[in-house]
Parts: structure tokens; C-alpha cells; sequence
């Protein structure tokens, strides 16, 4: 955490490929799609596949069994409680009330929320179960919240809705991908909430930052505008980032893991 913190957050290199290589304004962040979300779905992506999977998950034939929570009630209140807090995580992350961009984070953040909870309760009702499912809607509403935590101060609220929708569906399709494909036992979903839309997050800020906030972000003169608005070189930084991330973290979390 703290090392990829410091390229992002600190004056660290990813910070700088804007002034240094004219990338944007650097790989930009507002509160942590990738340095903190991200982060933690590939170390839990890389510590459940060195554990495998709890017995009984998988059937001899390959096929994945469910082991729901015992208590759906408790997880949906956590989920509001982890929602209130994030009022805190991005709004907060301005650093000052004075700065009026606080009001626009925190209905981007209330609206991508929204958009992914619908998004997953849609997506799993027509197309995986054929009924509502309250878990995986959790789920949604954490994905909303994680892939709009970089993007929030920067982009408008069509987009952080669309950002949301998009969450929903993605983190139902990780999910499975991972259980299914992979083989993957991930109990409660971390690496599709947190690492797949943490990475869609901060991929997606490069797509639609619209060029009305961030005005000298990391020492780059100009706003913070995406590939939709007209420079595609803050999605490169963008990527640039999510692979620099991706790799430093799997390969560090493989080295502590293989340690313990």
C-alpha cells in the first residue's frame, strides 16, 4: 500500500508521467479506486489462490458449490454501514469543505452506488437466477461505490451513473469468472468488488473526466479531461497506472504470502 500510495499520492513517478512524458496529468486518483481498492483485490486474488479453495466448495467434476452467508440481514446492513462511510472516504477526500467540488463527489458517489445495486439486482435476475438476489445486489452497491471513488470529483453524474451500471454487471460476471474459471474460492467477493472495479474505476476516469475540475492536478497547467473529452493521453497514464499496480502488488503480496 504505501509504495504504489507514493506513486500515485506522494510526488511518486505515476504522479509525474504527466510533467515527465506528457501523459495527462499523471495517473490521477482522487480517492483510491486503484491505491486502495485495487490494491487489496490483488493481494486477496493472490492470497485465496495460494490458499485454495474452503472444503467443500468444489465437487469432484469440477463444479462449484454455494456456501451462502448464514445471516443475509447482518450483510445488507453492513453494506449500508461500509455506504455511509464512504461519505467520508470520498467527499472527505477533498480535504476541505471550502472546496464547493465536496457537494458534486458526494452525489456522484450516492448515484453510482444507486445505478450499481440496480445494475447487479437486473443483471442476475435476467440473466444468471431468474430472481432478485440480495447478495450479490450488496455487491453491486460496493462495486458502484469502489469504481467511482478515483473518477468522483471529475466527472459529471450521467457518467458516474453509467460508471455504476457498469460496476453491476462487471462485478457479477468477475464473480463467476473467478468461482467458475478460475477456481478461485473467494468467500465474499473482494477481488470482483474491490480488485475488478477498482480497476475499472480508475481505468474509467481516463474515459470520462470532463474537463471541469483539477485545474494544475499533479503540477500539469489545465483541468483533468478523459478520452471521451478529448485526451486520450490521461487514459495511457490511466493504464499506464493499472498495469504498474497489477504487477508490483501480485508479485510483492506472492513473495509475503510465500513467506508466512
Amino acid at each position: 500500500y504505501p509504495i504504489y500510495g507514493n506513486w500515485v499520492w506522494g510526488g511518486g513517478w505515476l504522479s509525474q508521467l504527466g510533467t515527465m512524458f506528457h501523459r495527462g496529468h499523471g495517473a490521477v486518483d482522487f480517492a483510491g479506486s486503484s491505491v486502495v481498492h485495487m490494491t487489496g483485490g490483488v493481494i486477496a486474488l493472490v492470497g485465496a489462490a495460494m490458499i485454495g479453495p474452503r472444503v467443500g466448495k468444489y465437487n469432484k467434476d469440477g463444479s462449484a458449490n454455494a456456501i451462502p452467508g448464514h445471516n443475509i440481514p447482518m450483510a445488507i446492513v453492513g453494506c449500508f454501514i461500509l455506504a455511509f462511510g464512504w461519505f467520508g472516504f470520498n467527499p472527505g477526500s477533498s480535504l476541505a469543505g471550502g472546496d464547493l467540488r465536496i457537494s458534486v463527489v458526494a452525489v456522484n458517489t450516492m448515484i453510482a452506488s444507486a445505478t450499481g445495486a440496480l445494475a447487479s439486482m437486473l443483471y442476475m435476475w435476467l440473466f444468471k437466477t431468474k430472481k432478485p438476489d440480495p447478495s450479490m445486489m450488496v455487491n453491486g452497491m460496493l462495486a458502484g461505490l469502489v469504481a467511482i471513488t478515483a473518477p468522483c470529483a471529475f466527472v459529471n453524474v450521467q457518467c458516474a451513473a453509467i460508471i455504476g451500471l457498469i460496476s453491476g454487471v462487471l462485478v457479477v460476471e468477475a464473480a463467476f469468472f473467478f468461482e467458475k474459471r478460475l477456481k478461485i474460492d473467494d468467500p465474499v467477493g473482494a477481488i470482483a468488488v474491490h480488485g475488478c472495479n477498482g480497476a475499472w474505476g480508475f481505468l474509467s476516469l481516463g474515459l470520462f473526466a470532463d474537463g471541469s475540475y483539477g485545474n494544475g492536478w499533479n503540477g500539469v497547467p489545465g483541468k483533468v479531461t478523459g478520452l471521451f473529452y478529448g485526451d486520450p493521453s490521461q487514459f495511457v497514464a490511466q493504464f499506464i497506472g493499472f498495469c504498474a499496480n497489477f504487477i508490483y502488488v501480485a508479485a510483492i503480496s506472492w513473495v509475503v504470502f510465500k513467506l508466512i
